[in-house]
């Protein structure tokens, strides 16, 4: 029988479908399928003025027998739905609610004396409410009209036609709306078992979906926070090399002086200190101190400036600042590493621009292109210039400007620079998160765009729009802005080869 019905679409092989179809079908609009219930109800007893036409002798009896079933039977049933607990036997309250007043309805045309010549059309009501108004499935309606089809043929068989033939006659319509019934209840569930299947397969592929996605995020969240560790790393190691020779010689100079003391306190103590000796070690003594604050003052400013700019990228709040001398210690914390690759930086800022943003995003920013530009944008190990321009653009936006004369961008990639993990360098390590980054803070974090144009062999140009004063923060995040300029050699000044991305 199981694997008629699963032929027939009418039965799920999963157990626990098959459990959860039949509790959503049968509970599905609980409050309606109560009202209806109570509407049944009344209905059922409403037809006693039916019964008083038919036989007026005998109507008392039969408005007992229908009060009777609404007392014990149907109201209670309706009332038993309210209850959480009840709720697990909604199938087989609906069968007992549908059956007993069916079969009793026999019992009632039987005690009236033309009941039965009329009773088909008071079955038919009552097939067509069941069908139509409860959540029954095939096989419990296909109980309800066997056992209520026995009970109306038995009943009958006591009963007396006026008109020969009606027997016939009412066994056809009740069979007939039966039929029809069982049909058009065997439809309504397969439709709701392929609308039940469809759901599940797309809440299973949701939640697959929603776990892939939730996986790449934590992949590209490591992979991101890697690449700034990377960056971070990249200035560590131009910073410790840059601070190496002021203090390299700030100890050697120490060194130095200690010998000249100890000479003179030799000098001193055998009593042949001549004046000439004197003046010419207090005057390296002098010298060597002069050199010693020059270099540690050198020393002591790389470091202030190495810990703003760490401080701002590891700092997310935003914060005023004046952005020249911000420049200027961002830049000194790069300096050291494009120095060792032998390529000059070069500064133009407006001055008197102050900025209301997050300087550690724009610090991320800059510093990405200036090192994906030293990455990419010379891979023959030339030395190159980076220009960073820095301009008001009207009276409460600013326009930066990275530049590069390195190799340029190909023109099929030119598309593709801001997609994630897209880089022509996956040989040597990128991952080609270098631009996506830079992209996602200009667009969200910092409220502006980015504009590219490049030529193959030419280099290529980053024109980066931001607002003096960010607006209040954008729920969600705004679409993000990315232009690709054309591909001629007017438009085209320099710019990083982060392109290629990281």
């Amino acid at each position: 029988m199981r694997n008629l019905l699963s032929r027939l679409g009418l039965r799920f092989e999963d157990p626990t479908d098959e459990r959860a179809f039949v509790a959503r079908f049968t509970l599905d609009d609980l409050p309606r399928t109560r009202a209806a219930m109570l509407l049944g109800a009344f209905i059922y007893c409403a037809f006693a003025v039916w019964d008083w036409i038919l036989d007026p002798a005998h109507w008392i009896d039969t408005l007992f027998l229908r009060l009777a079933v609404a007392v014990v039977v149907l109201l209670p049933a309706t009332v038993a739905l309210s209850w959480p607990a009840a709720r697990r036997w909604a199938e087989a309250i609906y069968l007992g609610y549908c059956v007993v007043p069916g079969c009793v309805l026999s019992l009632i045309y039987l005690r009236l004396g033309p009941g039965f010549d009329h009773a088909a059309a008071g079955m038919i009501i009552v097939i067509l409410f069941v069908s139509t108004l409860l959540p029954l499935r095939l096989p419990s309606l296909a109980a309800f009209c066997g056992l209520t089809w026995l009970c109306f043929a038995v009943c009958e068989s006591f009963a007396e036609h006026e008109r020969a033939g009606m027997r016939f006659v009412n066994n056809f319509e009740i069979g007939m709306a039966y039929a029809l019934s069982l049909y058009a209840v065997g439809a309504r569930e397969v439709r709701a078992r392929r609308q039940f299947q469809t759901e599940e397969a797309l809440r299973r592929e949701k939640e697959r979906s929603e776990a892939a996605l939730s996986e790449l995020r934590e992949a590209q969240a490591h992979l991101v926070q890697a690449e700034k560790l990377a960056a971070l790393g990249q200035l560590v190691a131009g910073v410790a090399h840059e601070i190496n020779t002021p203090i390299g010689l700030a100890l050697t100079i120490s060194t130095t002086a200690e010998g000249d003391l100890k000479q003179l306190r030799r000098a001193v103590e055998s009593g042949q200190l001549r004046r000439s000796d004197l003046t010419q070690g207090l005057s390296r003594l002098s010298e060597g101190m002069r050199l010693l604050f020059s270099n540690l003052t050198r020393a002591a400013d790389l470091v202030h400036s190495f810990k703003q700019v760490a401080v701002d990228q590891a700092n997310e709040e935003r914060r005023t600042f004046e952005l020249s001398g911000w420049l200027e210690d961002l830049m000194s914390t790069l300096g050291p590493l494009v120095r060792r690759k032998g390529h000059a930086v070069r500064i133009r800022c407006e001055d008197g621009i102050v900025l209301d943003s997050h300087p550690g995003a724009l610090a991320q920013v800059i510093s990405n292109l200036a090192l994906n530009a030293i990455v990419h944008g010379y891979p023959d190990g030339r030395a190159g210039v980076l220009d960073l321009t820095v301009s008001r653009s009207g009276d409460d936006h600013l326009c930066i400007i990275v530049t590069d004369d390195g190799i340029g961008i190909a023109p099929e990639n030119l598309a593709k620079v801001f997609d994630p993990f897209f880089t022509t360098r996956r040989d040597k390590g990128s991952t080609g998160l270098g631009l996506h980054i830079v992209f996602n803070l200009v667009a969200s974090r910092l409220q502006g765009h980015i504009a590219l144009s490049s030529q193959t062999g030419a280099g290529a140009r980053f024109v980066i729009t931001l607002p003096l004063s960010l607006s209040q923060e954008r729920l969600g995040g705004a679409a993000p802005q990315i232009a690709v300029a054309g591909r001629s050699a007017a438009s085209v000044q320099v710019g990083t080869d982060a392109a290629l991305g990281f």
